[in-house]
């Protein structure tokens, strides 16, 4: 029996690697990741996926997209020319991630529909509040002919935090709340002022995705459209951080901002 560990980067993927381990010995756990462009992807967080490996003495087995080296996110949406499908899900995790995952299952542990494999158990890291998840995530694999199992929501658990076997967690986590992509186009206003903040080569990558495609990454809005705002923000001293929730977070910059902000052209706000 194997135990595929869908060892994301972020730190509940890495506790799941680690409570597999001990429950079922490292030999037969996969730690399956998806190597995502380096510029996108925190060097710090492909550092946490070594130190986890190591530690486990387990190597991390790669299913990665074609030219992942060189491809990131908006790379992938402007070939396609989308950024999401009608129900939103963002069509680069399809590209990214579940097209090479797929594809990895069924060239390694092929299965039939709605008869899943007695030698595989695939891991997730969603925890007990992720019901709705959880439950998704049962469906779409069993109807691929797969079992699943959520340590986090459903085993005894070994360990809380990474922290206690001395491994930090990746440093994405003092600003952001994930490992994922930096410009999720999954994400919010809030991410995308980080971004703005933080990463103005890729705030640039992004407004040209847009363009190109003739569609915004956020609903309603283009992210040009938000720049005024995001600039007079950056002045006031708004932090760029997802530590704080977004309600207490868009208050704050609701206080800060000038009653009549809105009103004002971009120049004249501040």
């Amino acid at each position: 029996m194997k135990y595929i560990v869908c060892f994301s980067g972020g730190h509940s993927s890495a506790l799941v690697a680690i409570e597999a381990a001990r429950k079922y010995g490292k030999e037969n756990v996969i730690l399956l990741n998806h190597d995502i462009s380096p510029n996108v992807e925190d060097a710090d967080i492909k550092r946490f996926k070594r130190e986890v490996a190591d530690y486990l003495g387990i190597e991390i087995t790669y299913a990665n997209m074609d030219g992942w080296e060189q491809k990131d996110q908006l790379d992938v949406c402007m070939e396609i020319s989308a950024f999401k499908v009608d129900n939103g899900t963002a069509l680069c995790t399809n590209r990214l991630k579940t097209e090479p995952f797929i594809k990895w299952l069924n060239e390694n542990y092929p299965s039939k529909p709605f008869e899943p494999r007695e030698d595989i158990c695939i891991l997730y890291g969603f925890d007990k509040e992720e019901v709705d998840r959880i439950q998704r995530r049962i469906g779409v694999m069993l109807s691929k002919g797969y079992k699943t199992d959520f340590p986090l929501a459903f085993w005894e658990r070994t360990i809380q935090n990474i922290e206690e076997i001395g491994i930090q967690r990746p440093k994405t986590y003092q600003i952001f709340k994930h490992a994922n992509c930096i410009g999720c186009l999954k994400s919010g206003k809030q991410q995308w002022y980080i971004v703005f903040c933080l990463r103005p080569d890729l705030w640039e990558k992004a407004k040209r995705a847009e363009e190109a495609i003739g569609y915004s990454i956020l609903k309603g809005v283009y992210l040009k459209d938000l720049e005024c705002k995001f600039k007079t923000m950056k002045k006031l001293g708004i932090v760029p951080t997802e530590k704080v929730g977004f309600q207490k977070f868009w208050a704050d910059v609701r206080k800060a901002l000038p009653d009549d902000f809105d009103n004002k052209p971009c120049e004249c706000a501040f």
